[in-house]
């Protein structure tokens, strides 16, 4: 059987291989999917991918497949690392990370002025695959980007690196780094104004020096031969989606709730109103990943959050006896009420983190309310993606119940006016990456998932 595109989402664990027919007609269709386990740390990726795409044709009722096109996620060996170091936290570091985020990267370390020797013993100790250098508006402050610059260097780590600061700097970051083993990318300052962030301009070189660096990572030597098209971090592909369905339907959140961390990705400039009081810019794309909050790995650290007691009192069963025995896919009726609890909280939990709020602060001219954050106020959808929103019987309640947990309204949450979408497919991970060589069929295949 041939097949217009396959799309491998190379995970920690599993591989998966979604296919679609009908690329670049006006009805293209998700025909089936295969996994196997991935084989990354036994040394060549293909084993998996091979193994994944048997399992498609068995699912099929084929004997083999053929395919035109392979373009792939990838999610495994910890995914993407990077460090991020910039001149004011608030301000060019904030911007970078942003970037970084949003591109689907793992930030291990953040840092803002010069570089300190336990920076640099951080740095070296979570083994990035990437670091991000930035610092100083336009034709601003100079010498601590160029400083760090010089430290890095000299470390010799032999890893890309991304200058995305003061375009003044830009020659001589060059001249730094021309000797060395690093290939060096230079792009447009992620925040070269004062209140202005630029940050798409980085996270598309972040996604392009993630898949030079992938290629070539042990285990993933040979990935070419299978996979001919684009390669990009897991979560930087559900961005790609994001953006791609706000261009369609306008402003919404995208919620991915796993079995280690939740992400949220949201588009959405926010409101006039928020707008002229917020205390510093939002990129109008933003992704925070909630490391400790998963329904099966870190599943303990949400009954920590809700409490043991309180929990077994809501769902009226013995919960200590589902967390000695958790699994990763529920299957009876306790197991998926105790899972839907903690997707809840877990959803809850990082729209609480991810979104801003309203605060009134008191002086001698009386109250002035000010906001901080990222403004959810305008979202016109809140989408499930990820395993938990779009399998568990209470996923659309669980959704629902975010504006509901707003009672002061002081937090910038998305109203009760949201329309709730379900990625009932499970592919918008995969469409991101195909929507950077077919945006169009894309953006239907992700319409036709969302019932839209």
């Amino acid at each position: 059987m041939k097949i217009d595109v396959l799309v491998a989402e190379i995970g920690s664990t599993t591989t998966v291989v979604n296919a679609f027919n009908g690329i670049n007609t006006d009805n293209p269709k998700f025909i089936g999917q295969g996994q196997a386990p991935t084989s990354v740390l036994e040394g060549d990726v293909r084993i998996g991918l091979n193994g994944a795409i048997d399992s498609l044709a068995k699912s099929l009722g084929e004997d083999k497949v053929e395919y035109e096109e392979m373009l792939a996620t990838s999610s495994a060996a910890g995914g993407l690392k990077m460090t991020v170091h910039g001149l004011v936290y608030d301000m060019t570091a904030k911007a970078a990370k942003e970037a970084a985020l949003g591109a689907g990267a793992i930030v291990h370390n953040v840092t803002s002025g010069r570089l300190r020797r336990t920076d640099l013993k951080k740095i070296k100790e979570s083994k990035p695959n990437i670091i991000l250098i930035a610092g100083g508006v336009d034709f601003g402050e100079r010498d601590t980007a160029i400083y760090n610059a010089e430290l890095i260097a000299n470390m010799n780590l032999n890893i890309p690196i991304i200058y995305a600061g003061n375009i003044e700097n830009q020659e001589e970051i060059k001249l730094i780094f021309e000797d060395m083993k690093s290939k060096l990318y230079i792009v447009d300052n992620v925040y070269p104004k004062i209140d202005l962030l630029n940050v798409e301009p980085t996270r598309k070189v972040i996604q392009d020096a993630f898949e030079d660096h992938i290629t070539h990572a042990p285990g993933m030597e040979h990935v070419r031969e299978i996979v001919n098209g684009p390669i990009i971090p897991t979560p930087g592909s559900v961005m790609e989606s994001a953006k791609l369905l706000y261009e369609e339907i306008g402003d919404l959140i995208v919620f991915d709730v796993g079995g280690a961390t939740t992400d949220l990705h949201s588009v959405t400039d926010g409101s006039d109103k928020i707008s002229r009081i917020l205390l510093s810019p939002e990129p109008l794309a933003k992704r925070t990943v909630e490391g400790d909050l998963g329904v099966y790995i870190n599943m303990k650290n949400i009954v920590e959050l809700i409490g043991n007691y309180k929990l077994s009192k809501e769902l009226g069963i013995d919960v200590q006896g589902l967390i000695d025995n958790h699994v990763p896919i529920p299957k009876t009726k306790e197991q998926i009420k105790f899972v839907e609890r903690l997707a809840q909280e877990a959803t809850l939990r990082a729209c609480d983190r991810h979104a801003g709020i309203i605060r009134d602060l008191y002086g001698a001219g009386g109250r002035t309310s000010i906001a901080e954050g990222k403004d959810l106020t305008e979202v016109k959808y809140i989408v499930g993606t990820g395993g938990a929103l779009t399998r568990l019987p209470l996923r659309i309640d669980i959704m629902k119940s975010i504006a509901k947990s707003n009672i002061t309204k002081t937090k910038l949450f998305p109203s009760e006016e949201a329309e709730i979408l379900v990625d009932n497919d499970y592919i918008m991970a995969s469409l991101g990456v195909l929507s950077k060589r077919h945006p169009k069929s894309a953006l239907l295949l992700m319409k036709k998932s969302l019932g839209i």
